[in-house]
């Protein structure tokens, strides 16, 4: 199993929501974040100064089985691009064991 760690805007969040759903991926837990990147002036939008490290994101944390990770991170990495400076970062760590804790289940027949 897979944990993919994703930081994606704010504003792309349901778009990504959606592509995941298409694939199946239906449970991940996702909060609101702030971070600060290598991003070290600000731009103008309108007249407007912002910095890039103000960004709303989210992060989100999909636990996959291995077959299905190339396909999540294809998503995200599709569903969550602009092409702009602050579009987020995708990680990808193993995981040993998930259980289920309502019916006890392990490893990936407790992720669906």
């Amino acid at each position: 199993m897979k944990k993919v760690e994703a930081i994606i805007r704010s504003e792309k969040f349901q778009e990504v929501k959606q592509a995941l759903q298409e694939i199946g991926v239906v449970f991940f837990t996702y909060w609101e974040a702030t971070g600060v990147g290598n991003e070290t002036h600000g731009h103008v939008y309108r007249g407007v100064a912002y910095s890039t490290t103000d960004i709303p994101r989210r992060m989100l944390s999909i636990v996959v089985s291995e077959e299905k990770l190339d396909e999540t991170v294809q998503v995200l990495l599709n569903t969550a691009h602009t092409g702009k400076v602050g579009d987020g970062k995708v990680f990808v760590s193993t995981i040993e064991e998930a259980y289920r804790i309502r019916t006890k289940e392990t490893g990936t027949k407790s992720l669906n």
